[in-house]
This record gives C-alpha cells, sequence and structure tokens, in this order.
C-alpha cells in the first residue's frame, strides 16, 4: 500500500501530447542528422512539467494500438472516417493520418521513455481511451490524474468508488489546462455532479462529436442535451421515455429523438471508453527517481538534439 503522502498515478494520452507538441514547435527544430524533433522536445517538455506539477508517484503513457477500432466503426462507420489516409496511399482506409514528419519521432519518443525508465501501456485492438479508462476503473490504491486533450475522457471523473479521478484536460495545451473532477464538468456542461463521468458521455452521445466523426441526434445540442441527461437521469432512460407515450417529453423533441433510435442504439458503447480491457505494459508504472538508464537516455538526448528536455525530465524525477 502508498503511503498517505504518496502520488498520485498519472496516466498520459500519449498520442493527444505528442500531437499537440508536434503543432505547437516548428519543424524547424532538427537533429543534427537533420530529423525533424519537435514533438520529442515538446513531448519530453510536457512530460516533465506534468511531473513537477502534479508529483506523481506512478505514471503510465498510454497508446494507441488501435486508433479506430473495428467494433466502433461497425456500430458507427462514420467514426474518425474524415481522419483516414486518402484511398490510394498505403493501407487507406484504416491508417490514420500523420504528418510525415512526426510519425518518425514517436518511434524517438518511445525510445527516450524506454531509457527514462516510463512505462507505456496499450491493449490490443484498442486505443489509448480504453487503456485509459482500464486502468483508472481498476485504480484502488492512488488518486487518479488522468491527462489528455480529449474531452471524451471526462466520462472518467469520479469521487466515489476512492480513489478519485479527476481529467487535467489540455485541449488547449498545458499552460492553459485545467483539472475536472465531477464538480467542474457538472458546473461547465450542466450535467447531474452524481454520476457526472457518465452522464457526460450520454451528452456527447446525444450532441455528437465532429472531431470523432458522430453525428448526434438532429436538432439537440449541447444545452438540450445536458437538460435531458439532468432530467431523466441516464441515456438510458431517455431512451425508453421516447417509447413510452406518458413520459414527459416535448412532441419535438420526442420525434427527434425517435428518429434517432438507431443512432443512439450504437453510439452508446462507441462513446463510452472500455474498463476492462487487456492492458500490456511495458514494465512498472512506478516513477523513478533517476533514468533507468542514463547512459542510454544520455546517448538519446544528444542524437536528437534534446539535451535540455532530457534535462529538465531528470531534473523533475530527481525532485519529487
Amino acid at each position: 500500500m502508498s503511503s498517505p503522502a504518496a502520488g498520485p498515478l498519472l496516466l498520459l494520452d500519449g498520442a493527444s501530447l505528442w500531437f499537440r507538441a508536434f503543432y505547437a514547435i516548428p519543424e524547424k527544430i532538427t537533429a543534427p542528422d537533420g530529423r525533424p524533433v519537435n514533438a520529442l522536445r515538446g513531448f519530453t517538455d510536457m512530460v516533465a512539467a506534468l511531473i513537477k506539477q502534479h508529483g506523481p508517484s506512478r505514471l503510465v503513457v498510454c497508446l494507441d494500438l488501435d486508433w479506430r477500432p473495428s467494433f466502433r466503426v461497425a456500430l458507427i462507420p462514420s467514426y474518425k472516417a474524415h481522419r483516414v489516409a486518402e484511398e490510394g496511399g498505403p493501407a487507406a482506409g484504416s491508417v490514420e493520418e500523420v504528418p510525415d514528419t512526426l510519425t518518425p519521432q514517436v518511434d524517438m519518443i518511445l525510445e527516450v521513455l524506454t531509457a527514462a525508465g516510463i512505462a507505456t501501456a496499450g491493449a490490443d485492438g484498442l486505443e489509448a481511451d480504453d487503456v485509459i479508462g482500464t486502468l483508472a476503473d481498476r485504480e484502488r490504491t492512488d488518486p487518479v490524474i488522468v491527462v489528455s486533450g480529449d474531452r471524451d475522457l471526462l466520462q472518467l471523473v469520479r469521487d466515489e468508488p476512492a480513489p478519485p479521478v479527476r481529467v487535467f484536460y489540455a485541449g488547449r495545451g498545458l499552460a492553459k489546462a485545467e483539472l475536472f473532477g465531477p464538480a467542474e464538468v457538472s458546473a461547465k456542461y450542466g450535467v447531474p455532479q452524481g454520476n457526472a463521468g457518465p452522464a457526460y458521455a450520454d451528452m456527447a452521445t446525444l450532441r455528437g462529436d465532429a472531431s470523432d466523426g458522430l453525428p448526434g441526434v438532429a436538432g439537440i445540442g449541447d444545452k438540450s442535451a445536458a437538460t435531458l441527461i439532468s432530467r431523466f437521469g441516464t441515456l438510458e432512460n431517455l431512451v425508453a421515455a421516447v417509447g413510452d407515450p406518458d413520459a414527459d417529453l416535448a412532441k419535438g423533441v420526442r420525434a427527434k429523438l425517435a428518429a434517432a433510435d438507431a443512432y443512439l442504439k450504437a453510439a452508446a458503447p462507441v462513446v463510452r471508453v472500455v474498463r476492462d480491457a487487456e492492458v500490456e505494459l511495458s514494465g512498472p508504472d512506478r516513477l523513478p527517481a533517476v533514468p533507468a538508464d542514463p547512459t542510454r537516455l544520455q546517448q538519446l538526448a544528444t542524437a536528437y538534439n534534446a539535451e535540455s528536455p532530457v534535462k529538465r525530465l531528470i531534473t523533475a524525477l530527481g525532485k519529487r
């Protein structure tokens, strides 16, 4: 068991953060051999800053082993379809459209994490969201802080059962990141605080999400979705009310929901993260005070023109 003073378990949405690092830092920053290292440098700095800010005792960088899982596509064919590489490209239809200069940097990032002794985790056929959902759901010892620029993960916030789960939402970068618990999700999105996490997922299903290719219910926006979930408690209750002529639903709203019945039944499991995935970790999630392989880490820092970010990472590890 961890001591009362132990830091939280920090779960990082790897791709969400290195995409943001890639676009935040100019590509003109390169390694000695000319390869861009902007995402590597930015991501390493992000990890150092998060360790310094949150003082975690454990940390896992969670990975997309399948960014567009087949079970989600089978239910909602438009799921992330707009992000698929164009037809004719390599493995078109299944490969996410990623900048050519970012893909090689992911391997560099994983090398740095390994040398530093920071664990990664993935689950075959699933997204990082599902890995995070599983690790957060099964944690019974330390408070959990999820770091991501994906609002879908707000569905994980909880106070009970202990330990609590918070989401450090970094959609506008770490400098403007916000820490969400049930109270903050309720206040910002108008869902019930008592079940703010699941209610957020239900609201998101109703309103849709263009960034994920989820159309939502036509004519139902953020406010009306939040109001409906607040009134009926869950999406399941709301769907049941549509079929109940005695339920207190305005005629127009009932018609909109009835027309979207097939979508609602399919979308609910698409929006909700998996919480029982078979997650494999690269190693122990305990955050080391010193790098696992300092010699290798220094070699990588030199080869990738990342001496300063790596130095800040090592300093952050040692000062917890």
